[in-house]
């Protein structure tokens, strides 16, 4: 069973729609270091994917390692992303080193 950090949420985004993030943000409490928006799965989905970017491949292949979550939870661990959440499917950020805002990596 996972042990995340938080399990008290403040209402801090109302989206009503679900990403992806990993448990190097929700259980180890990293901070969001790589995020990009793809095409949502369905109508629940807002097309982010959150990532420490720690994450390598083999972590990545086991879905154990993800949680699918409202975006309000992912805000909860990482205001930075607030500002974000508008920016449109198919762009890329990294986190600015030792910062709390994001480099455009594409869009």
């Amino acid at each position: 069973m996972k042990k995340y950090l938080i399990t008290d949420f403040e209402d801090l985004l109302d989206t009503g729609k679900t990403c992806m993030v990993t448990d190097k943000i929700t259980v180890e409490g990293m901070k969001v270091g790589f995020m990009y928006r793809e095409m949502p799965d369905d109508e629940n989905d807002s097309g982010w994917r959150f990532m420490s970017g720690t994450e390598d491949e083999n972590y990545m292949a086991d879905p154990e390692n993800t949680l699918v979550c409202d975006i309000n939870v992912v805000a909860n661990y990482d205001k930075a992303i607030i500002p974000m959440i508008k920016k449109p499917i198919g762009s890329e950020w990294e986190r600015a080193e030792g910062q709390d805002y994001f480099r455009r990596l594409r869009d």
